[in-house]
């Protein structure tokens, strides 16, 4: 059997080009999706893959009409090879039921893989050069360095807890510590935990 799938662009929001493309490929079902790709939902799509079976072929008008990335578009070629579905599109004239057709996507797959590589690489040479100047990655500390000078001096006095501390820099008792623990300054601050405890 021979199945369609037409989804909707944010430019074109008919997608009649595409159902008369895919009828005219010979599909003898066609799933329409009428949701924009910044959705992440796709329910139509999901009825056609659940309907595709051994032997099947599913047709898109073009590549960008199925997946939003050239990863998301191998995995879900390399499901349906998986299925024994074959996939074809019209405007690209990619049909991986022949031969060249398996051939053009596991150059894709190898693509998809080189791109995932290369953004890890960056992100880490990203991340070395940051360290290199000084910066540390991660999210900024909930309490300044100041704040926690102010919490320990605050922690001298006998009277005030912990607890109190924290709730006066609105922080739990678990960030205050951590704090104290970052600055350096929870060795001076530690014989408050057995009081408190």
């Amino acid at each position: 059997m021979i199945i369609g799938y037409a989804r909707v662009s944010t430019q074109d929001q008919n997608p009649q080009l595409q159902r008369d493309a895919l009828e005219e490929a010979g599909c003898e079902q066609v799933f329409e999706e009428r949701v924009t790709a910044t959705k992440r939902e796709r329910p139509e799509l999901q009825a056609c893959l659940r309907t595709l079976r051994d032997g099947d072929t599913l047709v898109v008008w073009k590549l960008d009409r199925l997946a939003r990335s050239l990863k998301d578009l191998v995995e879900l070629i390399h499901e349906l090879n998986e299925r024994g579905v074959g996939f074809r599109t019209l405007t690209e004239a990619i049909d991986t039921t022949s031969a060249g057709g398996k051939l053009v996507f596991h150059i894709f797959g190898a693509l998809a893989e080189f791109e995932h590589s290369l953004i890890r690489e960056r992100t880490l040479a990203g991340l070395a050069a940051a360290r290199a100047r000084g910066r540390k990655g991660g999210r900024r500390p909930v309490m300044s360095a100041a704040d926690v000078r102010k919490a320990a001096a605050m922690l001298v006095d006998p009277e005030i807890t912990k607890t109190e501390v924290a709730k006066h820099f609105g922080v739990s008792r678990v960030t205050l510590n951590a704090s104290l623990e970052r600055e350096g300054l929870s060795k001076a601050v530690n014989h408050r935990e057995i009081e408190e405890v």
